[in-house]
Protein backbone atom coordinates (compact mmCIF):
# COMPACT_ATOMS: atom_id res chain seq x y z
CA UNK A 1 0.00 0.00 0.00
CA UNK A 2 1.65 3.49 -0.77
CA UNK A 3 2.31 5.93 1.64
CA UNK A 4 -0.31 8.43 1.05
CA UNK A 5 -3.02 5.72 0.64
CA UNK A 6 -2.03 4.70 4.40
CA UNK A 7 -2.16 7.68 5.73
CA UNK A 8 -5.59 8.52 4.49
CA UNK A 9 -6.59 5.23 6.06
CA UNK A 10 -5.40 6.13 9.06
CA UNK A 11 -6.87 9.14 9.43
CA UNK A 12 -10.53 7.93 8.64
CA UNK A 13 -10.24 5.59 11.48
CA UNK A 14 -9.20 8.15 13.92
CA UNK A 15 -11.93 10.30 12.89
CA UNK A 16 -14.46 6.66 12.74
CA UNK A 17 -13.05 6.62 16.92
CA UNK A 18 -13.54 9.81 17.59
CA UNK A 19 -17.39 9.51 16.34
CA UNK A 20 -18.06 6.42 18.08
CA UNK A 21 -16.85 8.08 21.16
CA UNK A 22 -19.36 11.09 20.52
CA UNK A 23 -22.66 9.48 19.86
CA UNK A 24 -21.54 6.19 21.93
CA UNK A 25 -19.99 7.37 24.93
CA UNK A 26 -22.44 6.75 28.25
CA UNK A 27 -20.89 10.07 29.69
CA UNK A 28 -19.65 12.76 27.48
CA UNK A 29 -18.04 16.36 28.46
CA UNK A 30 -17.14 19.02 25.60
CA UNK A 31 -14.55 21.85 26.38
CA UNK A 32 -14.10 24.29 23.50
CA UNK A 33 -11.25 27.20 23.98
CA UNK A 34 -12.27 30.62 22.62
CA UNK A 35 -9.63 33.83 22.01
CA UNK A 36 -11.29 36.98 21.53
CA UNK A 37 -9.61 38.38 18.08
CA UNK A 38 -8.73 41.90 17.08
CA UNK A 39 -12.30 42.99 16.58
CA UNK A 40 -13.76 41.66 19.35
CA UNK A 41 -14.96 39.00 18.35
CA UNK A 42 -15.00 34.91 19.51
CA UNK A 43 -12.60 32.48 17.68
CA UNK A 44 -12.10 28.59 18.69
CA UNK A 45 -8.72 27.74 19.40
CA UNK A 46 -6.54 24.90 19.16
CA UNK A 47 -6.44 23.93 22.81
CA UNK A 48 -2.59 23.33 22.15
CA UNK A 49 -2.46 27.14 20.79
CA UNK A 50 0.43 28.99 22.70
CA UNK A 51 -1.27 32.14 23.95
CA UNK A 52 0.56 35.27 24.24
CA UNK A 53 0.25 38.15 26.64
CA UNK A 54 -3.05 39.97 27.05
CA UNK A 55 -4.87 37.71 25.24
CA UNK A 56 -8.74 37.03 25.97
CA UNK A 57 -9.89 33.72 26.56
CA UNK A 58 -13.00 31.86 27.96
CA UNK A 59 -14.13 28.47 27.31
CA UNK A 60 -17.44 26.81 26.10
CA UNK A 61 -18.58 23.40 28.20
CA UNK A 62 -21.49 20.93 27.19
CA UNK A 63 -22.07 17.78 28.81
CA UNK A 64 -24.82 14.73 27.30
CA UNK A 65 -26.03 14.49 31.12
CA UNK A 66 -27.48 16.23 34.28
CA UNK A 67 -24.74 17.17 36.81
CA UNK A 68 -22.48 19.58 38.99
CA UNK A 69 -19.84 21.77 37.89
CA UNK A 70 -16.73 23.65 39.70
CA UNK A 71 -14.19 24.64 37.56
CA UNK A 72 -10.66 26.65 39.50
CA UNK A 73 -7.96 27.63 37.37
CA UNK A 74 -4.58 27.71 39.51
CA UNK A 75 -2.68 30.45 37.59
CA UNK A 76 1.16 30.36 36.30
CA UNK A 77 2.00 32.47 39.30
CA UNK A 78 0.32 29.90 41.49
CA UNK A 79 -2.81 32.08 42.70
CA UNK A 80 -5.81 29.88 42.72
CA UNK A 81 -9.55 31.45 41.44
CA UNK A 82 -12.58 29.80 41.55
CA UNK A 83 -14.23 30.01 37.75
CA UNK A 84 -17.16 28.33 38.12
CA UNK A 85 -19.68 28.94 39.64
CA UNK A 86 -19.16 32.63 39.78
CA UNK A 87 -19.71 34.83 42.14
CA UNK A 88 -22.52 36.39 40.50
CA UNK A 89 -24.50 33.02 40.42
CA UNK A 90 -23.80 32.42 44.20
CA UNK A 91 -23.25 28.44 45.30
CA UNK A 92 -25.27 27.79 42.10
CA UNK A 93 -23.01 25.29 39.99
CA UNK A 94 -26.23 22.91 38.48
CA UNK A 95 -25.65 22.45 34.80
CA UNK A 96 -28.15 20.67 32.70
CA UNK A 97 -27.48 18.10 29.57
CA UNK A 98 -27.08 19.58 25.68
CA UNK A 99 -26.71 23.02 26.86
CA UNK A 100 -24.08 25.00 26.48
CA UNK A 101 -22.08 26.95 29.66
CA UNK A 102 -19.89 29.84 29.47
CA UNK A 103 -16.90 29.58 31.88
CA UNK A 104 -16.06 32.24 33.32
CA UNK A 105 -19.42 33.37 32.79
CA UNK A 106 -21.01 36.60 31.56
CA UNK A 107 -19.14 38.72 30.74
CA UNK A 108 -16.33 38.00 32.47
CA UNK A 109 -12.74 36.13 30.85
CA UNK A 110 -9.22 35.61 31.29
CA UNK A 111 -6.81 37.89 30.32
CA UNK A 112 -3.48 36.33 29.92
CA UNK A 113 -0.73 37.52 32.21
CA UNK A 114 1.94 36.67 34.81
CA UNK A 115 5.19 34.50 33.92
CA UNK A 116 5.11 32.43 31.16
CA UNK A 117 3.70 28.93 31.82
CA UNK A 118 0.50 27.09 31.77
CA UNK A 119 -3.03 28.16 33.30
CA UNK A 120 -3.81 24.85 34.99
CA UNK A 121 -7.77 24.95 35.08
CA UNK A 122 -9.09 21.99 37.36
CA UNK A 123 -12.55 21.01 36.11
CA UNK A 124 -14.61 18.70 38.84
CA UNK A 125 -17.76 17.20 37.28
CA UNK A 126 -20.55 15.02 39.19
CA UNK A 127 -24.01 13.40 38.19
CA UNK A 128 -24.48 13.84 41.89
CA UNK A 129 -24.81 16.66 44.13
CA UNK A 130 -21.94 17.42 46.32
CA UNK A 131 -22.92 18.13 49.59
CA UNK A 132 -20.74 22.06 50.53
CA UNK A 133 -21.07 20.35 54.61
CA UNK A 134 -19.02 17.24 53.92
CA UNK A 135 -15.80 17.79 56.03
CA UNK A 136 -12.50 18.71 54.02
CA UNK A 137 -15.25 19.98 51.25
CA UNK A 138 -13.89 22.92 49.25
CA UNK A 139 -13.92 24.27 45.91
CA UNK A 140 -10.82 26.31 46.48
CA UNK A 141 -7.60 24.77 48.02
CA UNK A 142 -7.09 26.30 51.57
CA UNK A 143 -3.77 27.75 51.14
CA UNK A 144 -4.57 29.21 47.14
CA UNK A 145 -3.22 32.95 48.08
CA UNK A 146 0.15 31.44 49.25
CA UNK A 147 0.29 28.64 46.56
CA UNK A 148 4.00 28.46 44.98
CA UNK A 149 4.21 29.79 41.05
CA UNK A 150 4.62 26.43 38.39
CA UNK A 151 8.13 26.14 37.28
CA UNK A 152 6.58 25.01 33.66
CA UNK A 153 7.61 26.32 30.40
CA UNK A 154 5.77 25.89 27.29
CA UNK A 155 7.42 25.12 23.97
CA UNK A 156 6.52 24.75 19.99
CA UNK A 157 6.11 20.80 19.03
CA UNK A 158 7.65 21.01 15.41
CA UNK A 159 5.92 17.67 14.92
CA UNK A 160 2.65 18.95 15.10
CA UNK A 161 0.95 20.33 12.15
CA UNK A 162 0.76 23.70 12.31
CA UNK A 163 -1.26 27.02 10.13
CA UNK A 164 -0.15 30.58 9.79
CA UNK A 165 2.53 30.06 11.87
CA UNK A 166 0.96 28.97 15.40
CA UNK A 167 2.78 27.69 18.11
CA UNK A 168 1.34 24.49 19.21
CA UNK A 169 2.33 22.70 22.69
CA UNK A 170 1.20 18.95 22.76
CA UNK A 171 1.57 19.00 26.66
CA UNK A 172 -1.30 22.06 26.53
CA UNK A 173 -5.02 20.68 26.50
CA UNK A 174 -6.98 18.59 28.49
CA UNK A 175 -4.99 16.00 30.56
CA UNK A 176 -6.24 13.53 33.29
CA UNK A 177 -4.92 13.82 36.64
CA UNK A 178 -3.33 10.24 37.95
CA UNK A 179 -4.00 9.86 41.82
CA UNK A 180 -1.96 11.92 43.95
CA UNK A 181 -0.49 13.93 41.42
CA UNK A 182 0.91 17.06 43.61
CA UNK A 183 0.50 19.23 41.27
CA UNK A 184 -3.72 18.84 42.09
CA UNK A 185 -5.69 20.70 44.45
CA UNK A 186 -5.62 18.08 47.43
CA UNK A 187 -9.28 18.65 48.25
CA UNK A 188 -10.75 18.62 44.87
CA UNK A 189 -8.70 14.80 44.31
CA UNK A 190 -10.52 13.65 47.89
CA UNK A 191 -13.87 14.53 46.61
CA UNK A 192 -13.48 12.62 43.16
CA UNK A 193 -14.89 9.38 43.81
CA UNK A 194 -14.69 7.68 40.25
CA UNK A 195 -11.13 9.33 39.44
CA UNK A 196 -10.20 9.92 36.21
CA UNK A 197 -8.70 6.76 34.65
CA UNK A 198 -12.25 5.46 33.62
CA UNK A 199 -12.18 8.73 31.19
CA UNK A 200 -11.14 8.88 27.43
CA UNK A 201 -9.68 12.18 25.60
CA UNK A 202 -10.53 12.99 22.10
CA UNK A 203 -10.08 16.19 20.02
CA UNK A 204 -12.33 16.93 17.00
CA UNK A 205 -10.85 19.78 15.54
CA UNK A 206 -10.82 22.01 18.40
CA UNK A 207 -12.89 20.30 20.61
CA UNK A 208 -11.98 18.67 23.35
CA UNK A 209 -14.21 15.47 23.99
CA UNK A 210 -13.47 13.54 27.73
CA UNK A 211 -15.97 10.61 27.69
CA UNK A 212 -17.10 7.48 30.16
CA UNK A 213 -17.50 4.41 28.32
CA UNK A 214 -19.97 4.01 31.53
CA UNK A 215 -22.67 5.92 33.00
CA UNK A 216 -20.45 8.19 35.92
CA UNK A 217 -21.66 7.00 39.50
CA UNK A 218 -19.56 9.66 41.23
CA UNK A 219 -17.63 13.11 40.59
CA UNK A 220 -14.11 12.89 38.24
CA UNK A 221 -11.75 15.53 37.77
CA UNK A 222 -9.54 16.33 35.06
CA UNK A 223 -7.46 19.24 33.87
CA UNK A 224 -6.73 21.99 30.92
CA UNK A 225 -3.79 23.25 30.68
CA UNK A 226 -3.65 26.91 28.85
CA UNK A 227 0.01 27.41 27.50
CA UNK A 228 1.09 31.37 26.88
CA UNK A 229 4.59 32.95 26.69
Amino acid sequence: MSRPAWILLAAAALLGAQSRVMTQGAHRMEITLERMDANGSWRSVDPALVLSQDDRVRFRFRTNFKGYLYVTNQASSGAYEQLFPSIEAGRDNRIEGNKEYQVPAGQNRFRISGPPGYEIVYWLVSPVRLSESEPGFRPLPPDYRSAKPLQLIPRCDDTVLKARGDCLDSSAGPKLIPRGDQMTPRELLEQSQQGSGDLMVMKQQNKSVIASTEPLSGPVIYQFRVAHK
